[in-house]
């Protein structure tokens, strides 16, 4: 039962079939086998996510259970968990224990998920691979060479490595989909402001997005169902009547237009990528789709805006982190000055400075407009391009990410190849639009490949439709990375727990 997905166990549990209890020690035990290896989590504890089970049990014994009562899920460690750490994969957060719950969490406490623990990710979520945490990188169940993507890596690792049935997660660039494709599970960002961003620790603020990884369309629903909705406490939370994201499960794809991008289908996808993402549009094809080239233009400005937007925010966000009030404090320091230099210079990695040096420049006097007022008109180009597409068409499909898993540290000194792995992921954040990440296939060494679909604003329950009907036809989100049992049975039940991760 371990290994079901997230409504197969909300099922097995609303029928009696096995106890939160029972979910809860069997992952745990399955999280001390495998994290040695994988280091998707940063911090458990036991005794607080049993004591969540056992009240899930008796909720259910009521007769007063939700769709998610009882099941297991984790955090990434961006989204504030009261009584727990929460690190936000940096030195500067490390000891830092959450007065509050963010706004998501208390929603999925709400609905009676139990939390097993704190996943990695990249540092103040600044990263493609999972490789700037400074807890140390996460790697992919699918072969712990590689990168499982980031900056959610921990979440999508942990999904794919059956350690959890689903995760949450951000997306600031394609911080969902991308690792949800590198590991082969499915992940999807919603619109901008349906879930909220309080307690949900700030990069961008005006692109970061939380939402779900998990196994299938319908376990994406469900989690969704429990994240989303107004609070307001967030100024940029959208006050819309609630919704069932799982009313479109059972979708016929035909007459369903779907767009594809010339520019998603040019020069930068690999071979192995190319093929597994043109057979998924001939499977949706043969589904009953209408699939059609329509023009986004101006996609190719989408990177270079962003590497403006972001770090711009980012230098803005990360200023209060400054060793006053909370997080890291060097010691030795000869004034108040060289304490916030010392702070700043020890709390924060080598990306995490990069990012807030280029929003510092970028932001200056003599700067601001010919950089940071420039992006946000090459924003309102892109939301525009996107907004003829869909007058074309229901949704847009194509690749997730240019390549399969690259290797750890392979992109670690070259930044700007880095940057290129999220090429087509950050458009969508430009635009506050609803993108997704669905398995399609295998490429080079076995190793997963994502189908990306966007969709125009509030269209998240027609994706989860189309996504759904794509699954019900395919297998890709039923594979499980090779080996993984066989490496499970190897570490055995009594395994340590590596540097990285903590009991709380």
């Amino acid at each position: 039962m371990m290994d079901a997905g997230l409504g197969a166990m909300a099922r097995a549990l609303g029928r009696g079939e096995v106890s939160s209890v029972e979910l809860t020690r069997a992952l745990l035990a399955r999280i001390d086998q495998l994290n040695p290896g994988l280091n998707a989590f940063i911090s458990i504890d036991p005794e607080l996510s049993l004591a969540q089970a056992a009240a899930a049990d008796q909720r259910i014994a009521r007769g007063a259970a939700g769709p998610l009562t009882g099941v297991p899920i984790a955090h990434k460690d961006i989204f504030m968990t009261r009584g727990r750490r929460t690190t936000c994969g940096s030195r500067m957060l490390a000891d830092f224990v959450a007065p509050y719950d963010a706004h998501v969490v208390e929603q999925l406490d709400a609905a009676g998920a139990v939390t097993l623990g704190k996943l990695n990710m990249d540092e103040f979520a600044m990263g493609s691979s999972n490789e700037t945490s400074h807890f140390g990188p996460v790697r992919n169940p699918w072969d712990p060479s590689r990168v499982p993507g980031g900056s959610s890596g921990g979440s999508a690792a942990a999904v794919a490595a059956r350690m959890v049935p689903a995760a949450t997660a951000t997306d600031t660039g394609g911080s969902i989909r991308q690792p949800a494709a590198l590991c082969g599970v499915s992940g999807l960002k919603p619109t901008y402001g349906v879930v909220s961003r309080h307690g949900m620790i700030a990069y961008a603020s005006s692109l970061d997005q939380g939402g779900p990884i998990a196994r299938s369309a319908e376990d994406l629903a469900l989690l969704l169902n429990a994240m989303g909705g107004h609070d307001p406490r967030d100024s940029t939370s959208l006050e819309r009547p609630a919704e069932d994201y799982r009313r479109d499960l059972a979708l016929d794809l035909k007459g369903v237009r779907i767009g594809l991008p010339r520019q998603y289908f040019a020069d930068g996808m690999s071979p192995d990528v190319r093929v597994a993402v043109e057979a998924a549009v001939a499977q949706l094809q043969q589904l009953g789709a209408d699939c059609r080239e329509v023009d986004l233009p101006n996609m190719a400005l989408s990177l270079p805006a962003y590497y403006v937007i972001a770090p711009a925010e980012a230098s803005s966000n990360l200023s209060r982190y400054d060793g006053v009030r909370y997080g890291h404090r060097a010691s030795g320091y000869r004034d108040l000055l060289d304490m916030y230099q010392r702070t700043r210079a020890e709390g924060f990695g080598a990306e995490v400075r990069r990012r807030i040096l280029v929003g510092t420049f970028v932001l200056s006097h003599g700067y601001y407009d010919a950089y940071y007022l420039q992006a946000q008109r090459v924003r309102r180009l892109i939301a525009e391009d996107f907004r003829a597409a869909f007058a074309q068409c229901d949704l847009l499909a194509g690749p997730t990410s240019p390549s399969v898993a690259f290797a750890l540290g392979e992109r670690s000194t070259d930044p700007l190849q880095m940057y290129l792995s999220d090429i087509y992921t950050i458009a969508p954040n430009l635009a506050g639009l609803p993108a997704m990440s669905i398995p399609c296939g295998l490429g080079d060494g076995g190793l997963p490949v994502g189908l990306q679909l966007v969709g125009n604003y509030f269209s998240e329950a027609r994706m989860l439709g189309v996504a759904s009907a794509y699954q019900r036809a395919s297998d890709w989100h039923l594979r499980v990375p090779q080996g993984l049992a066989t490496r499970a049975a190897e570490a055995g039940d009594g395994a340590a727990q590596p540097a990285a991760t903590e009991r709380n």
